[in-house]
């Protein structure tokens, strides 16, 4: 008989003990640790196994082009790179309500596959998943429905139904009776996905995983899960807006800088085609503190909106806060402001967001942020046709920045008259024929782009 013993794991982490720890070593969260049975066989030379494996020249290996499937959504195609790929385990994580469930139903529903399709819920029951359907117009006759939580019953469904697509929801429902621990613990969760991952890649079967997250926005359960899978998508966005924005944080077959825009709808989430219009629309004119910059997401180039507002503090200290961008870069930018430009700043407080909820971590914005403050501290708003592009530096440079190209063609497409970019990048920008209608302003440092914005 296998002789069992007792193991403290710690339910944020993995981290594993043989006695239970108030506070765990590894990821120092509190009373995080459960108590869970594993099984340990007895060593000998009888139970080990001598595999023959030998090794294959590195030029003798064949390539086969990825078969891929396409979602029947293109915003779903981008984050994926072109498709969901056979025998791939694509992990979506999200807050609650965010549209997890929503998102991978209509995929079952557009999705080119003619064989069949098994939806497995752990949370909902079938009617439940029904009534849902039927709100977003799901008529797929190869989806089947199951509502189950044994992982026996996802091998059996792999093997009688043979699908050619699988999803799980949630995989924190699920559970293997040969362990004894509940349903979302980390040893679960991870011999489940194990388990997934050995279908997917045995029988060749496309499985998408859905995922809770924990309060600070990462997956639950260990992180060893993120390595397991070969895709790992995010679905974010405040679940009292409309919008909701898709990114891939891993990806085997593919880019992990693309992203794709919902919005959330009665009947669902209907893809946005144009984000530029959709983070330019409600801007108010002739208001300091705005202006515009083009980010660029993988290959797509977006059109946003940053605001600042400044004004004199009440407290010794000024208050410094900033959304959708790092607050260190806002610190940072401020006081290459006072020192390069002479703008005292010290004594006042400033606020700085993104419009429409998105994040922005390229530099490339310095200067529309630098551009929206000093707008904001001298009272005078930046011309409404103008977008700004260009990295700012200690000194005051503006620097030159990544594919000019795509932004600038993006400004000329909205309708931008005016654009204005690093000197740098004037030589890139002159070999762009695309280009019409829109006045390109080289600039060097900040006082230069200030001048001619201010």
């Amino acid at each position: 008989m296998p002789k069992h013993k007792s193991v403290f794991v710690c339910q944020d982490c993995g981290y594993e003990s043989n006695g239970w720890l108030g506070k765990c070593p590894a990821c120092n969260n509190w009373n995080t640790f459960t108590e869970e049975i594993q099984s340990a066989g007895i060593n000998s030379k009888k139970d080990s196994i001598l595999f023959d494996v030998k090794p294959v020249n590195i030029n003798d290996i064949q390539i086969e082009s990825e078969e891929r499937y396409l979602t029947g959504i293109k915003e779903m195609d981008r984050v994926l790179g072109g498709g969901i790929v056979k025998g791939s385990l694509v992990l979506v994580g999200g807050d609650p309500g965010i549209g997890k469930s929503t998102l991978i139903l209509q995929i079952c529903d557009t999705v080119k596959i003619d064989s069949k399709i098994i939806y497995v819920s752990g949370e909902e029951s079938i009617k439940q998943i029904k009534i849902r359907a039927d709100r977003l117009g799901v008529r797929n006759s190869n989806l089947l429905m199951v509502s189950e939580t044994n992982f026996k019953a996802i091998e059996a469904l792999s093997e009688n139904e043979n699908p050619a697509l699988i999803i799980v929801d949630s995989i924190q429902t699920m559970f293997k009776d040969e362990l004894s621990s509940a349903p979302g613990s980390v040893s679960q969760v991870r011999e489940i996905t194990s388990g997934l991952m050995r279908i997917a890649k045995t029988k060749n079967i496309a499985i998408f995983i859905v995922g809770h997250v924990t309060k600070e926005g990462a997956l639950a359960g260990p992180r060893v899960l993120e390595h397991m899978v070969d895709t790992v998508l995010y679905f974010e966005g405040e679940r009292h807006l409309s919008y909701r924005v898709l990114r891939a944080v891993k990806n085997r077959f593919g880019s992990t800088n693309e992203i794709g825009i919902f919005e959330m709808k009665d009947a669902g989430l209907i893809e946005v085609e144009n984000p530029s219009m959709m983070m330019l629309s409600g801007r108010t004119e002739s208001v300091p503190g705005s202006v515009i910059v083009s980010s660029l997401e993988g290959t797509r180039p977006m059109l946003i909106e940053i605001q600042a507002l400044v004004c004199p503090t009440n407290f010794g200290m000024p208050r410094r806060m900033a959304t959708g961008i790092d607050y260190n870069r806002i610190t940072l930018l401020m006081a290459v402001l006072e020192k390069r430009v002479g703008m005292q700043l010290h004594n006042y407080d400033a606020y700085v967001n993104v419009v429409g909820g998105l994040k922005i971590d390229e530099p490339a914005c310095d200067l529309g942020v630098v551009a929206a403050i000093a707008s904001s501290f001298r009272n005078r708003p930046v011309d409404l046709s103008t977008v700004l592009i260009g990295e700012v530096g200690l000194t005051g440079e503006v620097r030159a920045i990544n594919q000019i190209d795509k932004r600038v063609i993006e400004a000329a497409r909205i309708g931008f008259k005016n654009c204005v970019v690093p000197a740098g990048n004037i030589k890139a920008i002159k070999q762009i024929k695309e280009i019409k209608d829109i006045n390109i302003r080289p600039v060097e440092n900040v006082v230069e782009a200030l001048s001619i914005l201010l």
